[in-house]
């Protein structure tokens, strides 16, 4: 069941990076054309912020199973001095959550604001920010702690 969720947390972070992307082009494109807020925009910021929650959920079900972060936390002082133990034991987990938290803050904004402009803007600056976090919290394969682009392995 483990190498099962590996997997599902793989995929759903390729789905969530496209996402991403489409809110983010959607929202600079908008921004930058002065159109109107559609509801096209709405789903894809929605869309973005789910696969971010579901990727969450997911990650914790990792991060309390995975013999790597049981043993970064067990091992403070080898996680500390290990780059791959540092990384999926406290670096991943606080960049991943700052993504969610930064979509989540891109959703209360856009219904917050009261015109056009400000919805983009917001969806911009946060679906922006969410988006380079998720990519600068991912374990690309060529880090040194990098995995595979479609991991089935621990």
């Amino acid at each position: 069941m483990y190498v099962a969720v590996v997997f599902g947390h793989s995929i759903l972070r390729w789905v969530a990076l496209l996402l991403g992307a489409v809110a983010v082009w959607r929202a600079l494109t908008g921004q930058s054309r002065g159109r109107s807020w559609t509801s096209a925009d709405s789903a894809a910021c929605l869309a973005f912020m789910i696969a971010l929650d579901l990727q969450l959920l997911v990650g914790l079900v990792l991060y309390v199973k995975s013999p790597i972060t049981i043993l970064g936390l067990h091992e403070l002082d080898l996680a500390a001095r290990s780059p791959a133990l540092r990384f999926f034991t406290f670096i991943h987990p606080v960049i991943m959550l700052a993504s969610v938290v930064c979509a989540h803050i891109a959703q209360r904004r856009i219904h917050s604001a009261t015109t056009d402009a400000m919805r983009f803007r917001s969806a911009t600056v946060f679906h922006g920010l969410a988006l380079a976090l998720a990519i600068a919290g991912t374990p690309w394969p060529f880090l040194s702690y990098g995995r595979p682009l479609l991991s089935r392995r621990v």
